[in-house]
């Protein structure tokens, strides 16, 4: 197990959640689903604040960006015709996405872990006067009756932070309608391989595609405050299909040429290579 130190200078600089919740290095092991959500609900709880500041622009408050790509809703149109259908968007975050949907005239319910994200959607519901319904909760433990939703969807929300990815799939497989849709967005898994830098160094290949341990941030005491979990493109499709939803589409979102801006490891130079989001649209059987 490889400790890295939080403080190495080939790393960027510490983040103030990073201090708030003395993280002092990184590793990769495994972690429960208790552990990763009482790390990553302290962590967004923390993090909310700056989180907004660095990217509130690029999010807007009403606007449907599925990635850092920029593919946005209103060009993809990956959920279909949504006016007058109940929706659910799984790690909402500070909501932008479920506020442009209910512009279009759907019914829509957002749905965080943190406290902090979803004290910024309240915020931007009040100042955009658009008043999503928000709620609090485990993704893998949806708070909803089946056949709630018509459709579910993620855009980089909740998937990639939950232990148990076949308990998540089938609690949205059991909200959903029949024929109900699941869209959601993660971090391209092929991604894993490299490291987590924008630049040249992230065009190196420094790990293996099948080393499914989650990237785990600890204290002093090995305690997370981080969790982020692995999986390989067939881990999905078999957690999916286990879970009764068929895969639709699988879409590998292009680095537009005019796009010059950074998003954390994402960039032109590592975007004109290989894909940085795996977006998965799905129907319930």
């Amino acid at each position: 197990m490889t400790t890295v130190p939080a403080e190495d200078p080939d790393l960027p600089p510490v983040q103030a959640a990073e201090r708030a919740l003395g993280t002092v290095g990184s590793e990769r092991r495994p972690a429960s689903s208790a552990e990763s959500v009482t790390a990553n609900r302290a962590w967004w709880d923390a993090d909310a604040d700056d989180y907004h500041t660095e990217h509130g622009e690029f999010l807007g408050v009403a606007d449907f960006v599925w990635c850092p790509e920029r593919l946005r809703e209103a060009d993809a149109c990956l959920l279909g015709e949504v006016a007058g259908r109940d929706v659910l968007e799984v790690g909402c975050g500070s909501a932008p996405c479920a506020r442009w949907l209910a512009g279009t005239g759907a019914r829509v319910v957002g749905l965080d872990l943190s406290a902090g994200m979803l004290r910024h959607a309240a915020a931007a519901n009040e100042a955009t006067g658009i008043d999503v319904p928000l709620v609090r909760a485990n993704a893998e433990r949806l708070p909803f009756a089946s056949g709630s939703f018509d459709v579910a969807c993620s855009a980089f929300g909740a998937v990639p932070f939950v232990a148990d990815l076949n308990g998540l799939f089938q609690e949205v497989a059991r909200v959903l309608r029949p024929g109900g849709s699941w869209v959601f967005a993660v971090t391209h898994p092929m991604r894993w391989i490299f490291p987590d830098d924008p630049g040249p160094s992230g065009l190196r290949v420094t790990g293996s595609y099948f080393d499914r341990r989650p990237y785990v941030e600890v204290d002093a005491r090995g305690r997370a405050t981080y969790v982020e979990h692995h999986r390989t493109l067939g881990d999905f499709v078999r957690a999916l299909t286990g879970a009764g939803l068929r895969l639709l589409d699988l879409v590998e979102p292009t680095w537009p040429e005019e796009l010059t801006e950074q998003w954390g490891q994402w960039s032109p130079l590592r975007g004109a290579l290989f894909p940085g989001t795996a977006i998965f649209r799905c129907r319930l059987s």
